[in-house]
């Protein structure tokens, strides 16, 4: 068979991705400290974007090219790909700044401080009670090797190994450790960190250390009466052992790895005006640029200064700039149209609170404000909500619903919420069960499965009725 070369002519449709489609892409799921960076790095690389005067956003805004003096200035060469791309969203409604009567915001409390860190606190200890060199370098490898909740998560072989070190000094490095403070840490495992705070409060050898250290799978599963007859006690002598083990720390080195606060910086207030909710996007940060005008006159063909070289080193950092300018103002569009639809369709939940969540999806927002969903899910990504019942992440507002009896349908997060209420209100000595908790659900119009409420409740981090049941 022979092989020929041959040309044909095809006619095809693909999707091209412009240089500002991927850019206006890039910046829709970045939060407004991320896109703040962004824009500061992008004033640093291109000489024609500069930061507008803080004394000119007070005045009316205005375009890049209007404040050159009103007159349309854009070369022909750009009109066609930044028209066609950025036509949707240049309407004339969209404001990118907060209204300057806008004051009011959440208040953010400073709390930063240092404090001890478990390996310095054990560290600081172990420097005060040896001075034998070996000792405290094993110990040094010991306290390396815990974990946040101060377990020991290498074997006496595995640190010994690391010097290698004597066995016994190994050993004795070990025991060491574990008689600092906090009571429990250096163990491997959680019976090895209860008995080591059961010998600090002198009590080896009673009821209360054979309950850990024979059965204490029994304490775990809440077999009470199996328990007090192993150990020939009755149940009223066997409450006051039991009580001494809930007080025990089963995490003792977690209180000096605590993670510091978060602080959320809204990306979009909802604010009543009257009646109705209006979201406010939060620039307060974000640099406002524009094109610096002093560059762009560079580009005038009549300046015999200005080479054909100068003139297109300019010209690509014009649309460059141009693109980044344009992008964002798509991106503060795009998120204005989402927050506002959000608040459309969770009016009952901004007005009530959560019980009143509606169910919601990405199709519904992307319908009601003619975009793609892809588009909607980048937009919700790292974005939060100021609204009246608190700070939420814009994704919180989209969940699945199932459906009541009386033909409404009600948020999966409304039901987990009146799942957590249920068992918060139940008696402790007898525990709801997961089919009881679907019993009272049907009563009031939800008909679920007990595997569904079984999933909400690991979701909650709420143990089962047996591990929840009180005897004491």
């Amino acid at each position: 068979m022979a092989i020929q070369q041959k040309l044909q002519a095809k006619l095809a449709q693909k999707l091209i991705l412009t240089p500002s489609l991927q850019q206006a892409i890039k910046l829709l799921p970045m939060s407004t400290l991320e896109l703040a960076d962004l824009l500061t790095q992008e004033v640093v690389e291109n000489p024609l974007l500069e930061e507008v005067p803080t004394e000119e956003l007070a005045a009316v805004e205005q375009t890049p090219q209007e404040k050159e003096g009103g007159e349309d200035k854009t070369d022909s060469w750009d009109d066609a790909d930044y028209e066609y791309f950025f036509g949707d969203y240049l309407d004339d409604g969209y404001r990118p700044r907060a209204p300057q009567e806008v004051k009011e915001l959440p208040p953010i409390e400073n709390t930063l401080s240092t404090s001890s860190s478990l390996t310095d606190h054990l560290e600081w200890q172990l420097s005060l009670q040896t001075t034998d060199e070996t000792i405290r370098e094993i110990g040094e490898a010991i306290v390396g090797n815990l974990d946040d909740d101060g377990y020991l998560v290498a074997s006496v072989d595995e640190i010994a190994s690391m010097g290698p070190f004597p066995a016994e000094k190994v050993d004795a490095a070990l025991r060491l450790i574990q008689s600092f403070d906090p009571i429990g840490v250096a163990a491997r495992d959680l019976q090895e960190c209860l008995t080591l705070q059961i010998k600090h409060l002198h009590l080896d050898g009673t009821p209360t250390d054979r309950i850990v250290n024979e059965h204490l799978r029994l304490l775990h599963n809440h077999q009470m009466p199996e328990l007090a007859r192993r150990l020939g006690l009755t149940i009223e002598e066997l409450k006051s052992h039991v009580e001494i083990i809930q007080h025990l720390d089963p995490k003792p080195g977690s209180r000096f790895n605590r993670q510091p606060s978060q602080y959320v910086i809204p990306d979009v207030y909802i604010i009543k005006v009257e009646d109705q909710y209006v979201a406010v996007l939060n620039e307060d940060g974000l640099p406002q640029l524009r094109i610096s005008p002093t560059y762009r006159r560079l580009l005038d063909k009549g300046a015999a200064e200005n080479t054909d070289e100068t003139r297109a080193y300019v010209k690509d950092k014009f649309r460059s700039a141009l693109w980044l300018i344009k992008s964002v103002e798509q991106r503060q569009r795009t998120i204005h149209k989402v927050a506002t639809s959000i608040c459309t369709f969770q009016r009952d939940f901004l007005d009530h609170g959560i019980e009143h969540l509606r169910p919601l999806v990405l199709r519904d927002v992307a319908n009601d404000i003619g975009m793609h969903e892809s588009t909607v899910s980048r937009v919700v990504t790292n974005k939060y909500m100021h609204t009246p019942q608190g700070v939420f992440e814009m994704k919180y507002f989209f969940h699945s619903g199932i459906s009541s009896s009386y033909g409404d349908a009600v948020s999966s997060v409304t039901i987990k919420n009146r799942i957590k209420k249920i068992i918060e209100g139940e008696d402790h000595k007898k525990p709801l069960s997961d089919s009881k908790i679907v019993s009272i659900l049907q009563r009031e119009g939800l008909r679920l499965a007990r595997r569904t409420i079984a999933k909400y409740r690991e979701e909650l981090k709420i143990p089962t009725s047996n591990q929840r049941k009180v005897l004491f």
